[in-house]
């Protein structure tokens, strides 16, 4: 029980720290975006503030390297692609109460023989979890957008057909279709109307939607509006490209979800196994691991499962 309690005591004090910090820098970041925001619409502000007697303030050492490392950035813009408005400091805090739960739950029910190795593993576990969920909503929301978009393509098209601007075709898009796809274009409109110039708008767009069609859209709006053309067109030859794409993408999926199906199983029968072995035999496991060689045969089998699932998911993930 010691060490485990140790463990806790740790992993608490970091976790609060690095909560603390994360605040702090988030706090500074959201004011230099709603500055940069202001100056987008207004210009930039003519008061000037003389700092050459003032020492600046060095942010703490956590701080700096969860800013070299950019980790606080890449969780914000999970969360912004994933569409909830969690922010950061939440999310920090949500795993942190849930690697404490999963924690006290590994240590309470043992699930690998040691206390300390099942509250470790409890840690993780629960610590990772709000983290992934925010991973598959994202991938939810991209997986749904990527479905909208063809049917956009051609109502901007048709909006240009009719004499509408591009700028006013996003407006319409925007006010006709459905989330998330009228979430994003309501952003590329409003930066665009604040003053934002439309290329920097679409470029944002890639990076808030980071898909391959998204960037094949942005890409051929700022080649028509470089070199010229029908950009009605365009788009149209642009949207049944993403249809066949899709499509084949469809049927790539079809013919690998017996791969995906024999991968899953394979994953999930040895923690099956062991889980039954619990409750048929308890001192099976305790045995093995209070054996010298018994603890290497566990940690083999353990990481050979998890070299195994992620090899089967490398040979059924199919780009196209």
């Amino acid at each position: 029980m010691g060490p485990a309690i140790l463990t806790f005591l740790l992993l608490f004090a970091l976790v609060a720290l690095t909560l603390g910090l994360g605040f702090r820098y988030l706090e500074g970041q959201r004011r230099k975006k709603l500055t940069g925001m202001l100056e987008t619409a207004t210009g930039p502000s003519g008061e000037t503030v003389t700092t050459v007697l003032l020492e600046p303030e060095k942010p703490p050492l956590l701080a700096r390297v969860l800013e070299r490392f950019d980790l606080i950035r890449k969780m914000e813009t999970h969360i912004q692609q994933a569409g909830m408005t969690l922010t950061p400091g939440g999310l920090l805090v949500q795993m942190m109460f849930a690697a404490l739960l999963g924690g006290l739950t590994g240590l309470w029910l043992r699930p690998l023989a040691v206390a300390w190795l099942s509250a470790v593993a409890g840690t993780l576990a629960g610590g990772a979890a709000p983290y992934l969920m925010v991973l598959r909503q994202r991938q939810r929301r991209l997986a749904a957008f990527e479905e909208q978009f063809p049917e956009a393509l051609d109502f901007l098209a048709r909006a240009m057909r009719a004499g509408h601007a591009f700028s006013i075709s996003l407006e319409m898009l925007a006010d006709e279709s459905s989330p998330p796809l009228s979430v994003e274009i309501r952003k590329v409109f409003n930066e665009h109307n604040l003053g934002l110039p439309i290329d920097a708008a679409l470029k944002n767009l890639a990076v808030r939607v980071p898909l391959l069609d998204v960037k094949f859209f942005v890409s051929a709006v700022l080649l028509q509006r470089e070199t010229g053309g029908n950009l009605a067109e365009v788009l149209t030859k642009l949207a049944r490209i993403i249809r066949e794409r899709f499509q084949l993408k469809g049927q790539v999926r079809a013919a690998s979800a017996h791969g995906r199906v024999t991968g899953a199983v394979l994953t999930i029968m040895p923690i099956v196994l062991m889980l039954g072995l619990m409750v048929v035999a308890p001192g099976y496991l305790q045995s093995m691991f209070n054996d010298p060689d018994g603890k290497y045969i566990v940690g083999g089998a353990i990481l050979g499962l998890l070299l195994g699932h992620l090899t089967i998911r490398k040979i059924v993930d199919i780009k196209v």
